[in-house]
């Protein structure tokens, strides 16, 4: 019962691999699609199953509720770093596919998927006893990944535009 979450994560990461598969025809727009939907899968198995990531080593968490951290705030230690570059690379995602979106946007997206995943893992927690903790600092650390994702990303963006640019001026003088 605990690995139910799992296993409709890897059930709609299949079906949606094989959606990209089959109907994406730009190979560097498949590989892209396939990127990223690793990568998603492997972010929700990270925070809607029991599985536990430490820097060294995946351990399974014992069953139970978890708990539920809304005021103490801690910004100094390890888990609140990992947490960051666990969100990174959504804030670049969020960006290549959203380009014209301001970074004050790509920080409320960055808000409102991290407050979603806290209240997800307390429900599945409830549902599910996947032992996930609900925290304030999860919600500070991921929005601040996708912030600095998006920031990566308009960089990239902005890079890539001065680079067309320049190319074009070359091919027209």
């Amino acid at each position: 019962m605990r690995w139910e979450p799992l296993l409709i994560i890897l059930l709609i990461a299949g079906l949606s691999g094989l959606f990209v598969l089959t109907t994406t025809v730009n190979r560097s727009h498949r590989w892209l699609a396939l990127v990223s939907l690793s990568y998603l899968t492997g972010l929700a198995a990270i925070v809607f199953t029991p599985l536990s990531f430490t820097g060294t080593a995946v351990y399974i968490m014992p069953p139970g509720l978890g708990r539920v951290n809304l005021t103490a705030l801690d910004i100094m230690n390890l888990g609140f770093a990992e947490n960051i570059l666990l969100t990174l690379p959504l804030g670049v995602l969020v960006k290549r596919l959203w380009a014209q979106l301001p970074l004050l946007g790509v920080a409320l997206f960055g808000f409102v998927a991290s407050g979603s995943i806290e209240v997800g893992q307390y429900l599945l927690s409830h549902h599910w006893l996947i032992n996930r903790s609900s925290d304030i600092n999860d919600v500070v650390a991921n929005t601040l990944g996708v912030i600095l994702g998006g920031l990566i990303g308009a960089s990239y963006l902005a890079i890539k535009r001065h680079t067309r640019r320049k190319l074009r001026l070359a091919q027209a003088s």
